[in-house]
């Protein structure tokens, strides 16, 4: 185990492979040489749970002690390596980590050593090209993408861009607030892609997954009507104990038109707004269906190899609106956390060892979860 001692204090101890000209550094935690974590070396290979090093923060960056991490489906991908996008290899996975900083680089000003921090998918961006200065730093084609281009939360320890880091405020609910860090600002975001209206309508399909589950209590808090689709055991009564107003099962709709009438019907007319967060392509065509005329869809899960379809007569005609939407910038990133903070958010998570990720993995991979799973890093 290594002690390290903040500036100031005395002169840190010779530690192999720490700079101590560009650190801040810790006196109140003991960072060791090694960690926990789970890591794979090859797209769908092995996932090893074993020790492996503390990672280094480069001047700009905080070493977070990760108490907790989110399991998204896109860490799924990352370790399948399905996405036309590559991963680095080896990669440690994970983009929802909560904890505590415990070192940070010597440029870094808006972080202070105890400060509770998260992990986001965006780890960080270039800050100066077109898109970051207009707040759109998810678009940066330099980002640095957290358990995709650079190790994420899945160990004890990691490092993340300070500027592009969450703050926690103290007193929060590490296990909690995890998934929000990703699953929350991303359907915050895209409720905000809507552009809708109090009192309108919104469909969430996929309404009771990691994202469909707090999609559901970010539109009530923003004052939207929520229908519901998804399907399976426990998913109606989870929708409903959230504050979800109409669920559709699609199980029990076969025929696609049927399944369409009945969101229309429901709605009286179809909803304003549709928030994709299923990874069915057929799902996700068959929303520019049953989307009202002059509504928006709005595209968020991303199914691997899908294409999304609408017929070009009535995608004028009705003059609807298709929109990716991904993920959220600082601003976004504030403000999901402040719903959370005022208790208008819940999280509906499970939480498991992190030597466990595998066995979430294939409840992920067969549509067996309710809600969020959560790894404490500690098991």
């Amino acid at each position: 185990m290594l002690r390290l001692l903040t500036r100031g204090a005395g002169s840190p101890r010779a530690l192999p492979r720490w700079n101590h000209g560009v650190l801040r550094l810790s006196s109140t935690f003991t960072i060791p040489k090694t960690q926990k974590g789970v890591i794979f070396y090859e797209n769908n290979g092995p996932l090893h749970y074993k020790d492996i090093p503390v990672p280094v923060p480069k001047p700009n960056e905080i070493l977070i002690n990760v108490k907790y991490s989110g399991v998204c489906h896109t860490d799924l991908h990352a370790w399948q390596g399905d996405w036309p996008l590559p991963t680095k290899l080896p990669l440690v996975g994970g983009h929802e980590g909560a904890g505590v900083v415990v070192a940070k680089g010597s440029e870094v000003k808006n972080f202070e050593i105890g400060d509770l921090a998260g992990i986001k998918w965006l780890n960080g961006s270039c800050m100066s090209c077109e898109l970051c200065e207009n707040g759109h730093e998810s678009n940066c084609e330099h980002a640095d993408l957290s358990g995709y281009t650079h190790d994420g939360s899945f160990q004890q320890y990691a490092t993340a861009d300070a500027v592009q880091a969450a703050h926690i405020p103290k007193g929060t609910d590490l296990a909690e607030v995890a998934p929000v860090l990703c699953a929350g600002i991303t359907v915050y975001k895209a409720l905000k892609d809507a552009d809708l209206k109090a009192g309108q309508w919104v469909a969430i399909s996929g309404a009771a997954g990691g994202l469909g589950s707090l999609a559901v209590q970010y539109a009530k808090a923003m004052g939207y009507r929520v229908l519901g689709i998804d399907g399976g055991a426990g998913k109606e009564e989870l929708f409903r104990s959230l504050g979800g107003e109409v669920f559709i099962d699609f199980t029990k709709h076969k025929d696609p038109k049927e399944m369409i009438r009945a969101v229309q019907e429901a709605t009286k007319g179809g909803p304003q707004g549709v928030i994709n967060v299923s990874v069915s392509e057929a799902a996700i065509s068959m929303s520019c269906e049953y989307v009202r005329p002059t509504g928006t869809v709005v595209l968020v899960g991303l199914p691997a190899h899908s294409y999304v379809k609408s017929e070009i007569f009535s995608h004028v005609v009705k003059s609807i609106n298709i929109k990716g939407s991904y993920v959220g910038n600082r601003a976004d990133t504030r403000e999901a956390l402040d719903f959370f903070a005022r208790g208008l958010i819940k999280s509906p998570i499970k939480v498991v060892g992190l030597s466990e990720l595998p066995k979430v993995y294939d409840l992920m991979k067969t549509g067996k979860i309710l809600g969020r799973y959560v790894v404490d890093t500690e098991k």
